[in-house]
């Protein structure tokens, strides 16, 4: 079993940001770490999910349920916005019914192993929860046709693979990393001044 921390950077007590990374994919990846960093620097309060090994489905929907629910208890009266990617993006269904705007990267939309974030995404729109929904059209795990019909705020990479990269076009890589990181901090923006 893996064991996780929760890495917090205390910024303003009323702006919670909670990073839940994928299992291959750290929250030192560009498109976790960028958006982070930016928001951290305009006075965001940063939780970090940090796993010490590979943690499979069932222990993540556990401690990022527990994750969620714990930073929200801690503060209630907070603004909270959710950053996640892939395995991350299992929390997107108690996000919703938290009433937790979310920036879900290459979420889990076709594997039979997470059928419940299929369904919270195809909803997004008709639960009024904030949301962002990225993913690149060279990712089998992205669902091009659901994520634009979920109501949500669609960012997706023509030709983009599961990291949000393009392979072999560093360029486009890296606009792709600003859009991101431009479509997250205008999210938490939006979900700050609501």
């Amino acid at each position: 079993m893996a064991d996780f921390r929760v890495l917090a950077d205390d910024g303003e007590a009323g702006l919670v940001l909670t990073v839940l990374p994928g299992v291959g994919y750290t929250a030192e990846g560009p498109v976790l770490a960028r958006p982070s960093v930016e928001l951290r620097a305009v006075g965001w309060t940063v939780r970090t999910v940090v796993w010490d090994g590979r943690p499979d489905f069932d222990v993540a929907r556990r401690v990022y349920a527990d994750v969620l629910r714990e930073g929200v208890a801690a503060a209630p009266d907070a603004v909270h916005l959710v950053l996640a990617k892939s395995l991350g993006t299992l929390a997107l269904p108690l996000a919703v019914e938290l009433g937790l705007a979310g920036a879900w990267l290459t979420p889990l939309l076709t594997t039979d192993r997470a059928p419940e974030v299929r369904h919270a995404a195809a909803g997004l729109g008709a639960s009024g929860v904030p949301a962002l929904l990225a993913g690149g059209t060279a990712d089998a795990l992205w669902d091009s046709a659901l994520a634009g019909a979920s109501g949500a705020r669609v960012l997706e990479v023509d030709g983009g693979d599961h990291s949000l990269e393009v392979d072999g076009d560093l360029g486009r890589t890296a606009a792709t990393l600003d859009a991101v990181t431009a479509a997250v901090v205008d999210l938490a923006g939006a979900v700050s001044t609501r």
